[in-house]
């Protein structure tokens, strides 16, 4: 046995730890090394998680032909119910597996929470993501060079309060996280929106309180709660929305309202944190944190060509947890 493969099988077999995934892959990466990544991810996770264990296949079956084909294989073979993040998590984390985890459950916004396993060393790779994306798409590292940003973030607790305070604090900053309840809300917010309000009643208290007594330039909220910032707008730099429910013509609305500011959509996720999104053509595309999470339109079982829509596909792949999902939420191509 060659010394690369012997390597790759003492990686798959006895652990899959973060250190030995930025040796391999600390470099920019191609079709071919997020195959890999995948291929040696999928090894790992069927021979020592518990779900993977009794859901095995023939992965040489599966990572057949191209890129695409290869995903489509995926998600025709391996995808999984979504119910049983609520009910079974315990059953993707690898047995003995070794690292700093935290369970983070879904806010609960759109849908029944759910929950899945993080390693902290994630927002290690997780957190030069999002910078390198916000200071290449939105020119975040220019914005702050000689001043910093003073945040106030709204959101759930868990993943999201964790990654955000890094991201600020990366840039010199400090932050108000305002956590709030979001089970449920996103169909209250439609359907009964003063009702929402009496729900987010203390969120509002204390945000009208900051803003009154500090100087706001950067804020991570919903677009329906962006009225309380009117009044500041002229202080605002950067506007990041969570992308549930945000079109291209929303964003292009809040765009005029809050001419001063860099929009910046983001999706987030329980399973993988943030996105960076980037608005063009009337439309907002999501670049994800590849090769740990891969994002992509389906029609049916396939994948779709460049240019289409279709459902959400999502595999996250990580050393503490494995996922194949399809999501209602449409995304184009």
């Amino acid at each position: 046995m060659d010394k690369e493969k012997l390597l790759r099988t003492n990686f798959l077999i006895y652990s899959m730890e973060y250190d030995e995934v930025e040796r391999r892959f600390n470099k920019s990466l191609n079709e071919e090394d997020v195959l890999l990544y995948l291929r040696d991810t999928f090894e790992f996770h069927m021979k020592n998680t518990p779900y993977w264990m009794e859901r095995r296949c023939d992965l040489d079956e599966i990572f057949n032909g191209t890129f695409e084909d290869v995903l489509s294989n995926i998600f025709k073979n391996l995808t999984i119910d979504p119910q049983l993040l609520r009910h079974s998590w315990n059953s993707f984390l690898p047995k003995g597996y070794r690292g700093r985890v935290r369970f983070y459950q879904s806010s609960g916004t759109t849908g029944h929470r759910k929950i899945v396993p993080w390693d902290e060393r994630y927002l290690d790779f997780l957190l030069p993501y999002l910078k390198r994306g916000l200071d290449s798409l939105y020119g975040l590292d220019r914005l702050y060079k000689d001043h910093a940003p003073r945040a106030l973030l709204h959101g759930p607790y868990g993943w999201y309060q964790e990654e955000m305070s890094r991201l600020v604090w990366a840039y010199g900053g400090i932050l108000y996280f305002i956590g709030t309840e979001t089970d449920g809300l996103k169909e209250v917010l439609e359907k009964e929106p003063k009702k929402a309000f009496e729900r987010l009643d203390p969120l509002v208290r204390y945000t009208e309180r900051v803003l009154e007594n500090d100087t706001i330039n950067l804020v991570r909220t919903s677009h329906q709660l962006l009225d309380f910032f009117l009044p500041h707008r002229g202080d605002l730099e950067v506007i990041m929305l969570s992308g549930v429910g945000i079109s291209g013509e929303k964003l292009s609305e809040i765009e005029s309202t809050f001419e001063n500011a860099r929009i910046i959509p983001l999706y987030g996720n329980f399973a993988f944190g943030d996105a960076i999104g980037l608005h063009k053509e009337d439309e907002i595309r999501y670049y994800p944190n590849s090769p740990f999470t891969i994002v992509i339109p389906l029609a049916g079982d396939g994948v779709v060509g460049y240019g289409e829509e279709g459902k959400m596909g999502l595999i996250v792949a990580r050393p503490e947890i494995l996922v194949v999902m399809v999501e209602d939420e449409i995304i184009r191509r």
